[in-house]
């Protein structure tokens, strides 16, 4: 399984990092979890424009999902040979919703159907040759946090999330856990809505994760404050999430 980390910023863009974008990549199956602003022109860094088999998506805010509009406007005019064929977007209820209030008014049937979209629930699922497991979060709209397996390997990703317990049976024994570091530690943080990177790595230790990689990164926090809150909670291999990451396993 290889990660290809294509935007790691939080809540909006930078001038170099887009916002939550990854690439998982098994056995030649591509596919992108998540896809927030700036998402879809960095992907093409990496991967052709079309050869996305399958996207993932942790929740609808935004920063995780706005460039799959974009995407179906590249698939259905986008090309010399003609609209491409629908693939699978896995998501919570209402993607289509989402994608529809995007386009606003008119027909937007054509563009829509650029995806078949199936719902997560709680559980399992098969996405190719991943095993997904999806587990709800605690954040302000419906929000997955999703862990996927292949060939006796696994990475945990936590998309965004306060605190909560599901996190850490997701992530138990994982490989690799991609968590959300939004905070750094002081008085006064908002609840139910994202985790500092110190809360992150307890985590990380607690479910003897093989690694932690740090993401969703906000622009006004010190990506070394955050390594170093985490540095004094957990005890295995630690990294920031930056813009061209390869994570091989």
């Amino acid at each position: 399984m290889r990660l290809t980390v294509v935007g790691c910023s939080g809540s909006y863009p930078g001038p170099d990092n887009p916002a939550s974008c990854y690439l998982l990549e098994a056995d030649g199956f591509r596919l992108v979890v998540d896809m927030g602003n700036g998402g879809l022109g960095a992907l093409q860094k990496y991967i052709g424009l079309y050869d996305v088999d399958a996207v993932a998506l942790s929740h609808l805010h935004a920063d995780h999902c706005v460039d799959l509009y974009s995407y179906a406007i590249a698939r259905t005019y986008g090309s010399p040979d003609g609209v491409k064929p629908s693939i699978p977007v896995y998501a919570p209820a209402g993607a289509r919703e989402r994608l529809a209030g995007i386009h606003g008014e008119g027909d937007a049937g054509e563009v829509l159907d650029r995806f078949r979209y199936e719902t997560f629930q709680p559980g399992r699922t098969e996405i190719g040759p991943f095993a997904v497991t999806a587990a709800r979060m605690n954040h302000p709209v419906e929000t997955y946090g999703l862990r996927f397996s292949h060939d006796g390997v696994s990475i945990a990703y936590s998309g965004d999330t306060g605190e909560t317990g599901e996190l850490l049976a997701l992530a138990r024994d994982a490989n690799v856990l991609l968590c959300e570091a939004s905070f750094t530690e002081r008085p006064g943080l908002p609840g139910d809505l994202h985790l500092t990177s110190r809360q992150a790595a307890g985590y990380a230790e607690r479910a003897e994760t093989g690694g932690l990689l740090l993401t969703h990164l906000q622009s006004w926090v010190q990506p070394e404050t955050s390594l170093s809150e985490a540095a004094t909670v957990y005890s295995g291999g630690l990294d920031l999430a930056r813009p061209g990451q390869i994570v091989e396993l």
